[in-house]
């Protein structure tokens, strides 16, 4: 049969929360629903992508949201930072109290459907993966439509990697990125190896936007179900390739050549949309040769359930393992334990 919408039907029914999960897991999914089960964040309807100022106004209101979203998880943070501009990309160097290792250095890409996330919420998120793995962290503050589509935000990207690997040597570098953050991540080694330039020890993907076709099995089973984010993209994926064709591999890197990419990370959750992005991103990798680990959490959904449950406790465990296993070997007098939290003792 060749029709594309055929498929399972599937009755009318409730999805409920399963016992499987930690308590603190199972209520921050309950508070994303209202008494009758609707998704809260179902109610937001993205403006077509053509609408500029639409977006000029929903992208205002969401980068205030994202900024209070992301203080509130980071709590008090023990790093210092400070706003570079000038070397073609904004970025928001963030140093925590005690350097594990001054040559070691995280690049954060930050999420937001390629759209969202800038600004403040950019810089604290800087100072949570410093404080996270005890090395400077170069947080990218992208550029990002309407003002700045495609390529704007990897032209930042490889600017910044650029800016990175003149301060500190390759093996001595991880990137990384959550949603749209990972997106830019792995589109950043495409366009680095275009460049020539060298790949960093490692590369973490936290449940990535890397196929903008959005054409994965997880768009219809988690529709609805995964409460972070409930519905495709599409209108915000328009907005950001503006004409560019959505398959190619800078803008899905889930496409592109990954032969020779470094040890990858990647997370994802049974109710995530984009649990399909995520495990089709790990088999490519794979079938390329590379190292990757997949990570799929029991009912999370986009981003994580958040408010520190044990499962993101547990996430931040496997990330800050996997980064200090990147490194170069130290002296075990200078490895710094890391502690069940996720974070570096010092």
């Amino acid at each position: 049969m060749n029709d594309p919408n055929f498929g399972v039907a599937v009755p009318q029914h409730t999805v409920p929360f399963p016992s499987s999960i930690s308590d603190a897991a199972r209520a921050a999914l309950e508070r994303l629903v209202r008494a009758d089960g609707s998704v809260l964040n179902a109610a937001f309807v993205a403006p077509s992508p053509d609408d500029l100022q639409a977006w000029l106004h929903v992208k205002t209101q969401v980068d205030g949201q994202y900024a209070v979203a992301v203080n509130a998880l980071a709590g008090q943070s023990g790093s210092t930072v400070e706003t570079l501009t000038g070397h073609g990309a904004t970025i928001h160097l963030a140093t925590p109290r005690t350097l594990t290792d001054e040559g070691r250095a995280y690049i954060d890409f930050h999420g937001g459907a390629l759209v969202f996330g800038g600004g403040e919420a950019c810089r604290v998120g800087a100072q949570m993966q410093a404080d996270q793995n005890g090395v400077k962290c170069y947080g990218v503050d992208y550029r990002t439509p309407p003002e700045h589509p495609f390529p704007a935000a990897l032209d930042d990207a490889l600017s910044a990697y650029r800016y990175v690997l003149e301060r500190h040597r390759p093996e001595d570098v991880v990137i990384g990125g959550r949603s749209a953050g990972g997106n830019l991540a792995a589109a950043t080694l495409l366009r680095a190896r275009d460049e020539g330039l060298p790949f960093p020890a490692g590369l973490v993907l936290l449940s990535p936007q890397v196929d903008l076709t959005e054409s994965g099995d997880s768009f219809e089973t988690n529709w609805l179900v995964d409460l972070v984010l409930p519905t495709r993209l599409t209108s915000s994926n328009l907005l950001y390739a503006a004409g560019a064709d959505l398959s190619q591999a800078h803008i899905s890197p889930l496409y592109g050549d990954l032969s020779g990419f470094p040890p990858t990370f990647l997370q994802s959750g049974t109710r995530d949309l984009f649990l399909s992005n995520t495990v089709r991103m790990h088999r490519a990798l794979r079938r390329a040769g590379v190292s990757a680990e997949l990570h799929i959490f029991e009912a999370m959904p986009h981003g994580g359930f958040g408010g520190g449950t044990p499962e993101d406790l547990e996430l931040q465990h496997e990330i800050s393992r996997f980064v200090q296993l990147r490194w170069p070997k130290q002296d075990a007098q200078e490895t710094a334990p890391i502690t069940s939290d996720g974070r570096n003792q010092n």
